[in-house]
């Protein structure tokens, strides 16, 4: 049986999701609940990762080994670095960088990882249909694609924000979209990110975080809904 996989570093995130499936079956996996089931008629695999970048890639080289995957979606909520971004907002990452992988010494770009590449670039045809799918359903929020980065870090600082923006003109910044997508590149499975804006580093982000994170989560499964319809 060939799986939607679907990857939430948080259980809030992942309960948004769980909330939507139904014929729904628990397997532990290496300590991890891999959640079977359905969005509407689509067979989805739902997993949380836990937060930063070796949880994400371990999950995710988890699940491609024990399921056939078709596609990975990663959903989630992440800080707005555009002025164009607010909270609630959807991010859908085009492409995804890890600012803080450094190997400049070696003449390389900030970024860039041997076998891989400064980016990882998302599927396009997923990008197309997600933003087919919210432009003829609607939602009252902006949805945006761009870079997204990814670090080991939750990114509360004003200094750090204007940076990862003048190095890698993201949009937004989160801990394991990075990684996700590594993984799946390395094992040519079509994968895409998907955020909501929850925060915007200001050096007391960590409280906005907390206090919209619900909101972000329930963002993201709104759109993996409408994309399991689409695709059933």
């Amino acid at each position: 049986m060939k799986y939607i996989g679907i990857i939430a570093a948080m259980e809030e995130e992942m309960n948004a999701i769980k909330k939507l499936m139904n014929e729904i079956k628990e397997i532990d996996i290496k300590n991890l609940k891999f959640i079977e089931g359905k969005i509407k008629k689509q067979d989805c695999v739902l997993v949380q990762c836990g937060v930063g970048k070796v949880n994400a890639a371990r999950t995710t080289q988890l699940m491609i080994d024990n399921y056939e995957i078709e596609e990975i979606i990663n959903v989630g909520s992440a800080g707005g670095l555009s002025d164009k971004l607010n909270v609630g907002d959807i991010v859908i990452g085009n492409k995804i960088v890890q600012y803080d992988f450094d190997i400049t010494a070696f003449g390389h770009k900030k970024g860039y990882i041997s076998g891989v590449g400064e980016y990882v670039e998302c599927d396009p045809n997923l990008i197309s249909k997600i933003v087919n799918i919210v432009t003829e359903t609607g939602g009252n929020y902006k949805v945006e694609q761009g870079i997204i980065a990814t670090g080991d870090r939750f990114c509360n600082s004003v200094e750090l924000k204007q940076t990862i923006i003048k190095e890698f003109n993201a949009i937004a910044v989160e801990m394991e979209a990075g990684a996700i997508a590594q993984v799946a590149f390395l094992n040519n499975v079509p994968v895409v990110i998907i955020r909501s804006i929850s925060d915007s580093p200001n050096g007391n982000n960590e409280t906005d975080f907390e206090k919209y994170l619900e909101l972000a989560s329930s963002r993201c499964a709104e759109i993996i809904k409408k994309f399991a319809e689409y695709s059933c």
